[in-house]
């Protein structure tokens, strides 16, 4: 009889930004022998089914369709609260009869840790963004508790963790310290990293698969320089802020630009395309960027990451969410500048970037970042991590 194979079940959340990340780690995982599978919204599920892993349709209320999500935080963290209120009875239909043996779950998915616990087994986020520090709670919880409807959203969370199974009912505990934890972000991204608990922490950097892995974008011959201008996958509909681009860059003398413009906004809208522009509706952005001198970005972690990752120069023109606090981090890291979008003139995107190429300091910074971030292991130190939970 040949030996059983060991189950791991990854949990996620449909957001493009929260399944890219540790795909590369669901890949390793099945090359390697193991049984993973990965329950998520059917909207993503070809993400998932290309690295191997078996799909476990769990569905979503979360509106990454329309990305019409709520300004106001408290708001926003109600929906994933009531995500995970429907998601638990679903995952525990598909995993109560046959638990599995590791659960690793997306920093959005709370029923994953719910039903984990419910069930004694181990469990492990997989965190694509920065996580908690030591005075966390005082500095930046103590605000968000404090805006209209947090107390109502409390009790909630408190009211469903009582019924959910789990063995951890304090919210704060729950929601926000995990007990094991691989954050897929280079470590000069996260703030207070010295006040990180590294018991429960492990910093293992982007986690990207082998070159012969990705897509491939090849760099035109003749392009003496090389510019991506590029929104993440949610924040993308901003025509307006497309135009100032092609004004800033567009016959631009030595650069070639990309833009990727997502699937909210129609090409058409954007007039003329000068010659020296390539446009599209998304690109292999690492592949890119490897090849690039500089990049413009609505500073997402994923972007922020794989610009440093890669050791090029940012633009960081935030658009929502962590990105304000995103952009001001590579501001103090020496390898970027920052203009909101108010401010985001043709002249002032275009002097960004030639006052942003010419520093020596920055092109330094960057290279020392990128050996850094490139030292922290990625996917080859995540899974060892992962396979010594399972003992």
């Amino acid at each position: 009889m040949s030996p059983r194979r060991t189950h791991i079940a990854m949990i996620g959340v449909p957001a493009v930004s929260h399944v890219l990340p540790s795909l590369e780690i669901v890949r390793e995982l099945v090359a390697r022998g193991h049984r993973v599978t990965y329950a998520d919204d059917p909207a993503v599920a070809g993400l998932i089914t290309a690295t191997g892993a078996e799909f476990v349709p769990c569905g979503s209320v979360l509106p990454v369709a329309d990305n019409d999500w709520p300004d106001d935080p408290v708001a926003a963290m109600g929906l994933f609260l009531d995500d995970a209120v429907q998601a638990l009875p679903q995952l525990r239909a598909a995993y109560d009869r046959e638990p599995a043996d590791l659960y690793l779950y997306d920093i959005g998915a709370y029923a994953a840790r719910a039903l984990a616990e419910s069930q004694g087994r181990p469990v492990l986020q997989l965190s694509p963004t920065f996580v908690a520090w030591d005075g966390y709670d005082e500095e930046v919880g103590a605000a968000l508790w404090a805006l209209p409807g947090a107390d109502a959203y409390r009790e909630k969370f408190a009211r469903w963790l009582a019924g959910s199974g789990a063995s951890t009912t304090d919210v704060d505990t729950f929601s926000g310290r995990p007990a094991r934890v691989l954050a897929m972000i280079p470590k000069a991204m996260q703030p207070h990293a010295d006040r990180v608990d590294t018991g429960a922490v492990t910093f293992v950097g982007p986690c990207f698969g082998s070159r012969a892995d990705r897509e491939v974008w090849t760099r035109p011959a003749g392009a003496e320089n090389v510019l991506l201008v590029s929104l993440g996958s949610a924040y993308t509909d901003r025509p307006e802020f497309y135009r100032r681009c092609l004004e800033a860059f567009g016959g631009l003398e030595g650069w070639h630009v990309v833009l990727q413009i997502g699937r909210y906004t129609d090409p058409d809208v954007l007039g003329r395309v000068p010659g020296n522009v390539e446009v599209h509706s998304w690109v292999p952005q690492l592949s890119i960027l490897e090849q690039a001198d500089a990049f413009v970005t609505h500073a997402g972690m994923g972007g922020s990451s794989e610009g440093l990752y890669a050791g090029v120069p940012m633009i960081a023109v935030p658009q929502g969410a962590e990105q304000f606090m995103n952009a001001d981090r590579l501001v103090g890291l020496g390898v970027a500048r920052r203009i909101d979008t108010a401010d985001a003139t043709a002249v002032a995107l275009r002097t960004a970037l030639t006052e942003l190429v010419a520093d020596p300091e920055v092109a330094r910074r960057s290279a020392l970042l990128r050996a850094e971030a490139r030292a922290e292991g990625g996917t080859a130190r995540a899974v060892g991590l992962i396979e010594e939970m399972l003992g």
